[in-house]
Formats: C-alpha cells, sequence, structure tokens
C-alpha cells in the first residue's frame, strides 16, 4: 500500500529533498507540502519548484493530516512544536528533523508525542548513525584518556551551532563514558586562558558557503589521535533517511523510535 506522506518545510532545503526523495519513491506519494505562513511560495504548484515530472499539487501554508499516513517535519522548532501536537491528536506518526529546540521546547515536545509513534534525529544518514555507534565505541576504548574535540561545518545559512548532530555525537560519547555532556561540554574557550581542562570535549563551528555537513571527532592521546569524521556530500542522504524513517513508523504503536530502530542497529 502506497504511504502518504506530508512534507514541511517547502521553502527550505531539506523540505524540498524530503519531496523529490518522497516523488522518486513508487511506494509513497507527496499527499502535502507545506510552507511556512506568508511563504511567497504558498499557493503555487510544486512542479514549478520542483520541476515538471513532480505530480500537480498545490503548496498550502497550513498542515492537513487527513488522507496523511505520515509527516515528515523539517522546520522550525515553534512549527515542530505546533505540528507534533496536530498529529498526537490525529494519530499520524511523525519523523522530525527539526533541530534547535530549547530544554523546555524539548520537555514539550515529549509530552505531545507520547501518543504517537514518532521519530526525532539530528540526523537521518545512515553514515552519522554509523558514527554514533563507533564513537561509543572509542569512548569506551580511550576516552579516560583522550583529548577529545568534535569539530562541525555547515552552509552559512545554518541557524543554530553547534549543529544537532554535534551535540548528538557528544551525547553519544558521554553515555558511553557514564558522564554528563552539560559538565564537560566546552562551546568557547576565547575567554579562558589556561591549559585544555581534563575530561572536557571541544566543540568548534565551522559557517562557510554551501557546505552540506561535515563532522569530525579527535580522540587525542600521547602517541597517537584517532579521527572519526563523516561527509556528507547531498542532501539526498538525509532525506533517504528520514523516508526510510517514514515507512518505519507507520504501523508501529505509540513510541519515540530512533534511527538506530530504523535500521536496526538498537
Amino acid at each position: 500500500m502506497t504511504l502518504r506522506v506530508a512534507v514541511t518545510g517547502a521553502s527550505g532545503r531539506m523540505g524540498q529533498a524530503v519531496a523529490r526523495a518522497v516523488i522518486a519513491d513508487d511506494k509513497a506519494e507527496l499527499a502535502a507540502f507545506v510552507a511556512r505562513p506568508g511563504s511567497v511560495l504558498s499557493g503555487t504548484n510544486i512542479q514549478s519548484l520542483l520541476g515538471s515530472d513532480s505530480p500537480s499539487l498545490v503548496i498550502t501554508e497550513t498542515l492537513s493530516v487527513e488522507a496523511v499516513d505520515v509527516v515528515v517535519d523539517f522546520t522550525l522548532p515553534e512549527s515542530t512544536l505546533a505540528n507534533a501536537k496536530l498529529c498526537a491528536d490525529a494519530g499520524v506518526p511523525i519523523v522530525i528533523g527539526t533541530t534547535g529546540f530549547s530544554g523546555d521546547q524539548l520537555t514539550t515536545l515529549d509530552g505531545s508525542l507520547i501518543s504517537v509513534a514518532s521519530c526525532r534525529a539530528a540526523n537521518f544518514s545512515t553514515g552519522v548513525n554509523l558514527a554514533y555507534r563507533l564513537l561509543a565505541v572509542a569512548a569506551e576504548v580511550m576516552g579516560a584518556d583522550a583529548d577529545i574535540e568534535i569539530h562541525e561545518a555547515h552552509h552559512k545559512h545554518k541557524i543554530d551551532a553547534p549543529s544537532g548532530t554535534a551535540l548528538a555525537m557528544g551525547q553519544a560519547i558521554t553515555d558511553a563514558m557514564g558522564t554528563s555532556l552539560n559538565d564537560v561540554a566546552q562551546y568557547d574557550r576565547s575567554a579562558v586562558r589556561k591549559a585544555r581542562e581534563p575530561g572536557s570535549i571541544g566543540f568548534s563551528v565551522t559557517r562557510s558557503g554551501d557546505i552540506v555537513g561535515e563532522h569530525s571527532v579527535i580522540f587525542g592521546t600521547e602517541g597517537e589521535r584517532l579521527e572519526i569524521t563523516h561527509k556528507a556530500s547531498s542532501r539526498n542522504a538525509f532525506a533517504a533517511g528520514a523516508l526510510r524513517a517514514a515507512h518505519f513508523l507507520r504501523g508501529k504503536p505509540a513510541g519515540s523510535y530512533s534511527m538506530a530502530d530504523v535500521l536496526g542497529l538498537s
């Protein structure tokens, strides 16, 4: 049975990439494509945005989950909170790729998602999710003796920093080591006039050009250095993973699922 997918974030790079992935999937159908209120895209046919090979579908400003099997949401935190509540009230599964939530927003989001199947991830690519597993192994073996640094690079339009993926990598490391990321993360050393704090994890950020996404983690010890790096050359990798998660959620009982669940890594 064809999976009817509503995609939000029509004016964003990821929203458009997911829409293209859905259109190319013979087991899925783009049931709705939603732009933010006031967007110049609202009311236009998606063929003008995604090409004449796309189905004839008008971009809307309002998400409707009638005749929809799953929603894929790549927007902003405020929009995602509203979309998640709408999906939960209607019992429609939701895939969430939005990042940059505050602590209070995450608490609200988690409360909304209790009654529906959902998958929220900072990064939907297969490679990054395998990297989380590799980082956990490296942290268990080397973490106590290593100076750990995480660097990420993205295009100049990305708003949040460090990226959700970089933070998730740090979380994978501290979970494996039995520590708290909040206690060991260092995001700014400009005002710190002293040697590196033992056990800390440093974060650094690049915003430049059209970089899709690059993440590197260094485990540095005396005499050797291990680096685990993932580089995305196309948003198609993220879109394919998000669509895979959408297929996975179909028919699943209410609960929060991870990409590890989707990929069979959990």
